[in-house]
């Protein structure tokens, strides 16, 4: 088997290995791991993946599960929480995104019934179009930001290599 270049020649306690076999490019539906993912993709900005797949445990501990109902209603109590929580990064500006992208996405939500919904009525689009969608409703969302977080849940394609086995099990999923 021929796994993609990012993962090729690293060893298989490599967090990124577990990470591109069974959860990259792989579709999520629950609206709160979609959000969990969105917040992962915006902390990872500036820093490398394996940093953030490292403390993703911590993510999902300091971030309520990633219940987005109780993101959204963070108070200034959560807010200095998140920037002494070692265990996650803590940066004021991508604190603030999450927060209030999950307060967006709530909005969504009573629009459209769920975020997840949002997405598939978007879709497809090309990257630039979902760009503009993202930096229309949300925070610290750049390109690569958006890119990664749609390829990595299936709405971009790139995630695989077309000779990688993963890629054969994402298109036998659709």
């Amino acid at each position: 088997m021929t796994y993609c270049q990012a993962v090729r020649q690293m060893d298989s306690n490599n967090p990124n290995v577990h990470y591109h076999n069974h959860e990259y490019g792989f579709p999520l539906h629950d609206d709160d791991e979609l959000f969990g993912r969105l917040i992962l993709e915006i902390n990872q900005a500036g820093l490398s993946w394996t940093t953030i797949l490292k403390k993703k445990d911590n993510f999902r501990s300091a971030y309520s599960n990633f219940n987005i109902d109780q993101i959204a209603n963070y108070g200034e109590g959560d807010w200095n929480r998140l920037l002494n929580d070692a265990g996650i990064i803590r940066n004021r500006l991508k604190v603030n995104a999450a927060i209030y992208n999950a307060q967006q996405i709530l909005s969504i939500q009573n629009n459209y019934g769920s975020f997840k919904n949002w997405l598939d009525h978007h879709h497809p689009l090309s990257k630039p179009e979902w760009v503009k969608v993202f930096k229309k409703h949300f925070k610290f969302v750049g390109g690569e930001i958006v890119n990664e977080f749609l390829m990595s849940t299936g709405y971009l394609p790139g995630a695989h290599e077309p000779s990688c086995p993963v890629y054969a099990k994402l298109q036998a999923l659709k």
